[in-house]
């Protein structure tokens, strides 16, 4: 019993995944349990962590919103007793970042950093990351266009334009 339970769970968590709006009602049907059980596993989805927030991908272009993003790969020397996590957790605390991950190859952490010009996104990293502490080298890659984001496709499916031949 303990595994449908544990399969119906990770269900709810996909549905949420693909669409964060999905009712309780929505969700009970497609996973075949009660609406109320579908708003006590959420909640203790919430409650535990598990589930860390809920969020809308926005073009910001087509709202007619200026902004810059851009990926910064950063190389650091791990702290004593803390590895990564320290620095990552600085970083992280700034509010232009996005996003920090660790990740292996080349360099230690990848960050996205949100501003509202070019110009903006780089004395951001020459003023506040690349002067920390632990921070070895960052390379700065500007985001030019987004194709899909978070799963969802960002491009508008063009008309095929060429010409039809028939014999």
């Amino acid at each position: 019993m303990e595994n449908a339970i544990e399969r119906k769970s990770e269900e709810i968590l996909r549905i949420l995944e693909e669409n964060a709006r999905a009712s309780e009602e929505e969700i009970a049907k497609m996973v075949g349990i009660s609406a109320e059980e579908v708003r006590r596993i959420i909640q203790e989805f919430e409650r535990r962590g598990v589930i860390k927030g809920y969020k809308a991908v926005i073009d910001w272009e087509k709202a007619g919103i200026e902004s810059v993003k851009a990926v910064i790969d950063v190389k650091v020397s791990p702290e004593r007793n803390a590895g990564y996590d320290a620095i990552a957790a600085r970083i992280a605390r700034f509010p232009e970042v996005k996003t920090v991950r660790l990740v292996s190859g080349e360099y230690d952490l990848s960050v996205l950093v949100e501003g509202k010009t070019m110009r903006e996104v780089a004395y951001f990293v020459a003023a506040k990351i690349a002067p920390l502490e632990h921070v070895r080298e960052t390379v700065t890659h500007f985001l030019l266009k987004t194709y899909k984001e978070d799963g969802i496709l960002c491009t508008e499916e063009e008309e095929d334009k060429r010409l039809t031949i028939s014999l």
